[in-house]
């Protein structure tokens, strides 16, 4: 029994010993697998020179490849490339393992072809990046936009108009990522094709001006140093320049008589960062252990002779290699900037001679609309505007049904909806609340997009006098105080809003009561002017803008607020017999400069969920719809007077002429951007109490 069970025990271990040893084998199989795929070999692509003379011979890129055989236990090899472009395709290919490239390069290899960032050069400064900002002087209202720390001012809003300070054409701190942010956060439009990037040019000129300095490489106010003097000296408004650059040149003792103090400017938050030089890899090509593996021994240079001297001589970062995180953790900021330039794949891929082609637009493209159940007239359905722009735009081009202003603004803010038309008052909530972003405009009868608010006193009136007496110590503006002012009615925008921000937000009228209450708003205007102030109810005989100049001429009060088309509406076109007019037969009223702008009705989107070339594709089709006239000619045919381009595979109701005034009730549209279009308008209103807080009542927000 007992010899029996140790023959047992003696086949079970001849069995597991022959289990392990078989199992030994697998394990032993992976590893030498795992070890052999690891260190087996390593390509790098460089740029070689046919040869290297005796005092460049350390700069030869062989001895870095030595090295990391060395290092490696693996031959090491270069693998010749004589640009960026072909160091993306040699590892695009599995020619090459590794690649030092410029972040312009490196951000292409990840977008179109998946490359990856193994590790990264270190800057003179000990960081792998370097910020992108805009310095402007302080006391400027950009400035002080900045420092206030309110909700309803905005420095990067206020750019728009400025004169802007670039380092030089598409360069990265002066330009790409500035405009990269202003574009991508709805601040500017793409004006022009959004494939080529000179559209860069005619966007900066429009969204700042045409005397935006954009110099040419040994200009006066080229690079870094010159954009900053570009400032100091008065040529524009805001230095586009690198995080460093203030106290490089003006704050380390250096001799640059144009500096100013160090307290005369005002540095703003980062745009984005430019990454440092990455080594970058294709993950499809080099196993994770491989990628380790090189990272390491890139990082390591630096503790050795021989390592930093390959790292000054030859790979010019002599602080060092760094481990950087993922490829999103240092390209991320720089990607989310500089994809919103427009053309700048296809401009790199000019650069590199790599496929650069961009997709189109977004696709569905969904409008927030009121829709009715029918239509009388056929032709204000505004499923021919989404069916156009289909045609325009290549997409499908869906309508949203919203039943309100509100619902557009949900709409927005929630991604049901990417672009909605709507009110000034609405927008402005949109923008101040939500972030949201005007892309074009109406246009009213008159070919502007705005309208603007005005006071109209007596000529023979003190505050006529002062204001025409060109003497700075009247203002006719505080002799408002105590007078009876004539309203168009309650909370109307030219007739109270945009007056009544002006006086409070100039320090002349004190807010009376809760400044969280629009009821507030009243008592204000009482204490200020005086308690015959007339804030007419629809219907009564001083309501609307008609009414409110007839008021002041009548006698009811001595200044009416209006719009500055009002009087030549009703006092020229229509002579009112309550009209005033002089002996000599010339107006007799005195219409004081503007309070602010009212804007038409802005079509809204939301730049967190629209990508730049939907909106650009989409400004220019709507921009097209201007130039488009049916003509009754044959069969008819929608004729385009820009670009002289017939269509006749389309109904007359779908012509941009037919649309503009059937469905969108306007004589056109144009492109604007949020603080062009409404920053007058909100300068004024956000200082009326309780202003936003009524909106968001108005709206059911």
């Amino acid at each position: 029994m007992i010899e029996s069970w140790s023959k047992v025990k003696k086949a079970m271990l001849i069995v597991g010993f022959m289990v392990l040893s078989s199992l030994s084998g697998c394990f032993g199989d992976d590893e030498n697998s795992e070890l052999s795929d690891t260190i087996d070999s390593l390509v790098i692509a460089y740029e070689v020179r046919d040869d290297y003379t005796d005092e460049a011979m350390e700069q030869n890129p062989q001895i870095f490849a030595d090295y990391m055989a060395k290092k490696l236990g693996a031959p090491v090899t270069l693998y010749p490339i004589d640009s960026e472009g072909a160091a993306i395709e040699a590892l695009r290919f599995g020619h090459a393992d590794i690649a030092f490239m410029d972040g312009g390069s490196a951000w292409i290899g990840w977008q179109q072809y998946d490359l990856a960032v193994l590790a990264s050069e270190t800057k003179p400064d000990g960081r792998h990046w370097y910020g992108a900002r805009a310095i402007v002087k302080s006391g400027t209202d950009i400035a002080e936009a900045h420092l206030d720390n309110s909700t309803y001012t905005d420095p990067f809003a206020l750019f728009q108009g400025k004169t802007s300070c670039h380092t030089g054409w598409l360069k990265s701190a002066g330009m790409l990522l500035p405009m990269g942010y202003l574009i991508g956060n709805g601040y500017a439009n793409v004006i022009g094709d959004p494939n080529t990037v000179e559209s860069m040019r005619q966007t900066i000129f429009s969204f700042f001006n045409e005397n935006a300095s954009i110099p040419e490489s040994g200009s006066e106010y080229y690079s870094y140093k010159g954009a900053l003097r570009c400032l100091s000296e008065d040529r524009g408004d805001i230095a586009f320049v690198a995080d460093t650059t203030k106290n490089y040149y003006c704050a380390e003792g250096t001799s640059n008589s144009w500096c100013l103090e160090n307290d005369d400017y005002v540095e703003l938050p980062l745009f984005g960062r430019a990454p440092g030089h990455p080594v970058m890899y294709n993950p499809a090509e080099t196993s994770d252990g491989k990628a380790t593996l090189i990272r390491e021994a890139l990082v390591q240079m630096i503790n050795d002779d021989e390592g930093k001297a390959i790292l000054s001589n030859v790979l010019n970062s002599p602080r060092g290699i760094v481990d950087v995180g993922t490829t999103e953790d240092h390209l991320g900021t720089y990607s989310a900037a500089i994809r919103n330039i427009p053309g700048i794949q296809a401009y790199y891929g000019g650069i590199y001679d790599l496929n650069a082609t961009l997709t189109a637009t977004k696709n569905p493209l969904i409008i927030a609309y009121e829709v009715r159940d029918t239509y009388e007239n056929i032709d204000a359905n505004p499923q021919l505007f989404a069916d156009r722009l289909s045609i325009r735009l290549g997409v499908d081009v869906q309508l949203y049904d919203v039943g309100s202003e509100g619902a557009i603004l949900e709409a927005l803010r929630f991604g049901h909806a990417d672009i909605g038309f709507m009110d000034g008052g609405a927008a402005w909530v949109g923008w101040k609340e939500y972030g949201l972003s005007a892309l074009a405009a109406d246009l009213k009868p008159d070919g502007r997009s705005w309208y603007g608010a005005q006071a109209y006193v007596k000529a023979d009136s003190d505050i006529a006098a002062a204001y025409l007496d060109d003497d700075d110590s009247t203002d006719p503006f505080e002799l408002f105080r105590g007078k009876t002012s004539c309203h168009t009615g309650w909370l109307k925008s030219a007739g109270m809003l945009l007056p009544m921000g002006f006086l409070i937000g100039n320090g002349y009228a004190e807010v009376i009561g809760d400044p969280n209450d629009v009821a507030s708003l009243r008592a204000t205007i009482y204490n200020f002017f005086n308690d015959e102030a007339s804030i007419p109810e629809s219907g009564d005989l001083y309501y609307s803008y008609e009414g409110a100049l007839r008021c002041l001429s009548e006698g009811r009060g001595d200044i009416a607020f209006i719009a500055d088309s009002t009087h030549n509406f009703y006092c020229e076109e229509r002579n009112r017999n309550w009209c005033l007019r002089n002996e000599d037969g010339s107006s007799g009223y005195v219409a004081l400069p503007l309070f602010g702008k009212a804007p038409s009705h802005p079509v809204m989107f939301n730049p967190e969920l629209i990508d730049m070339n939907t909106r650009a594709a989409l400004l220019n089709a709507l921009m097209e719809m201007n130039y488009e006239t049916w003509l009754d000619e044959g069969d008819g045919y929608c004729y385009n007077q820009n670009t002289r381009e017939v269509d006749n595979n389309i109904t007359k109701n779908m012509c941009g002429d037919s649309i503009l005034e059937e469905v969108l009730n306007t004589g056109g549209i144009i492109a604007v951007n949020t603080q062009e279009h409404m920053g007058s308008y909100s300068d004024s209103i956000s200082n009326v109490p309780g202003i936003a807080a009524y909106f968001n009542d108005k709206y059911n927000l």
